[in-house]
């Protein structure tokens, strides 16, 4: 049965392990957006034994880039939707293993090397709706701190502390459900039955 949660961040593992594919989740607290360019920064940075900007323990990291409007010493958020979070794919073992990150949003789905982080390491991918970007922007209620703009503004690594952000749905579970796999596994279903 489809529940509705609210988490607060950063999530424990507890939090995360009773998500099931389907379920929508509302988002209090600390997140982070990153993008390709901040994975490979994280990582390379990590590698070298370098400090990170943040400490990501439990973290929800958004693949968005935001369109952003600097007012005076502030940064206003005034659109931000999710980006495709195939790209990240090569990463989903360093974030979800390295840096503990225990959410990650986006859009598109990621595959079977993110799953099997998923379940290895206690997180969740969830789904952000598209064409929601000015929605969305509303739940982002501060800009705490942004790193790395020599990247561009969208490849930044932006720190926002959001509020009652969502519906997101959970699309790949820690129990190594997908909801994925669930809709082309119905439609060949549905295929061989129509013409089996």
């Amino acid at each position: 049965m489809v529940k509705e949660v609210v988490l607060p961040t950063p999530l424990s593992n507890e939090d995360v392990a009773e998500l099931r594919v389907g379920d929508l989740v509302y988002v209090n607290g600390l997140i982070f957006t990153m993008r390709d360019l901040a994975h490979i920064r994280l990582s390379q940075r990590y590698a070298k034994g370098e400090q990170l900007p943040e400490d990501f323990t439990g973290a929800v990291i958004f693949h968005a880039g935001p369109v952003v409007e600097k007012q005076q010493d502030n940064w206003l958020i005034s659109v931000i939707g999710p980006t495709t979070s195939m790209r990240m794919e090569p990463f989903s073992d360093f974030v979800l293993g390295k840096l503990a990150v225990r959410c990650i949003v986006g859009k598109g789905g990621m595959g079977r090397k993110t799953q099997e982080a998923l379940s290895k390491y206690c997180a969740a991918y969830l789904l952000s709706p598209p064409g929601c970007a000015v929605i969305q922007a509303k739940a982002m209620q501060k800009v705490l701190r942004v790193h790395w703009l020599d990247l561009g503004v969208p490849e930044a690594l932006w720190v926002i502390e959001a509020k009652n952000w969502g519906p997101l749905t959970v699309a790949m579970d820690a129990n190594g459900n997908n909801l994925f796999e669930k809709v082309r596994n119905n439609a060949l279903n549905r295929i061989n039955n129509l013409y089996g």
